[in-house]
């Protein structure tokens, strides 16, 4: 979804990450985004793997681009995007960021 702007804001109930370079972005919250439980957990879990964490506006383009996306959310948790407007998302399947960190959030969410 995007916001008025005509930047990327979030998913229908998920906030949204991209990894470009080793970075990890996601729209900040004055983008008119949720500020996600599962959000703020997961921008935590980053940085404390030494992941550099952006919040930052996105346009359509840096997702197209992104070598990674995923989604966050309550219900969803951490769930792997390889696939956006029929465009491949990095090599098409959930890169090494995406899975550190879905990984490291179904370890605190089960302790």
């Amino acid at each position: 979804m995007l916001n008025h702007k005509g930047e990327i804001a979030e998913c229908t109930g998920d906030n949204i990450f991209l990894v470009r370079k080793g970075v990890l972005q996601t729209p900040p919250l004055d983008a008119g985004i949720l500020e996600g439980v599962t959000r703020n957990a997961v921008i935590e879990l980053a940085c404390e793997s030494g992941i550099d964490v952006r919040e930052m506006a996105l346009t359509k383009h840096d997702v197209y681009i992104a070598d990674e996306c995923f989604l966050t959310g309550s219900a969803a948790e951490v769930i792997p995007v390889v696939k956006v407007d029929s465009r491949v998302i990095g090599d098409g399947v959930p890169g090494p960021v995406t899975r550190s960190l879905k990984k490291r959030f179904h370890e605190l969410a089960r302790s």
